[in-house]
């Protein structure tokens, strides 16, 4: 749900390819975890569609930056655990530990982002900064960062922030949404150096409010015994 969309509702994580029907559209509810990108796919779907169909069978995942760039990212897992089931059947360890090595070696940081210094060519890795706002989202009470994409802007050093996020609903949404904003901001600015223009968020879960810290009932003053 886009917050700054008025008629915009609050409804569960979309489905990646629309509503499924038939007896099995019920027994086979998402993966636990399973990321929502910010085009409203869960990633699960984008995987299995981009490896079992033909790359022009679904428009959206060819035209997509956001799908385009998940199954770029998990291809190298992929083609990591097919080379290795094809030297063998090593123990599920073993297995694990190559599969993991090969990972760490394909890991990609992301594009570079620019920081806003104008006397120096600084950059940052989108996935470091990620890391940090998702990290500032969280220390709004009853918000929960999901994903973060950082996007340049123009020419310049300009960045355009998109995050996901799920929220209790104990205090009004925009409110708690303006919140996570301005901490995103101000950590985007003092801790990283960079120029965001805009946060994007969107909500897509709701969480359970956190308990309310018991009340102290001690003896009133001047109690006797």
């Amino acid at each position: 749900m886009a917050l700054d969309d008025p008629n915009a509702r609050l409804s569960p994580a979309p489905e990646a390819d629309g509503p499924r029907t038939g007896p099995a559209a019920e027994d086979v509810p998402p993966f636990t975890g399973d990321e929502v990108l910010p085009c409203g796919r869960l990633l699960s779907r984008v995987w299995e569609q981009a490896r079992d169909a033909p790359p022009a069978a679904d428009p959206h995942t060819v035209s997509c930056p956001y799908c385009h760039e998940a199954v770029e990212g998990l291809a190298p897992v992929d083609a990591a655990t097919r080379a290795l089931r094809a030297e063998g059947t090593p123990g599920l360890h073993a297995l694990a530990g190559r599969v993991m090595d090969i990972v760490r070696a394909e890991v990609r940081l992301g594009r570079l982002l620019p920081l806003a210094d104008p006397d120096r060519d600084l950059r940052i890795a989108e996935s470091a900064a990620a890391r940090v706002l998702r990290q500032a989202a969280d220390t709004v009470p009853g918000a929960r960062s999901a994903t973060c994409r950082l996007v340049p802007e123009g020419e310049g050093t300009d960045v355009r922030v998109t995050m996901t996020l799920a929220a209790a609903l104990d205090h009004p949404l925009p409110h708690r949404v303006h919140q996570v904003r301005r901490s995103v901001l101000d950590s985007a600015g003092q801790d990283l150096g960079l120029a965001v223009t805009a946060v994007d968020i969107t909500v897509f879960d709701v969480l359970e409010p956190e308990p309310e810290p018991p009340l102290d009932r001690g003896l009133p003053a001047g109690g006797g015994t």
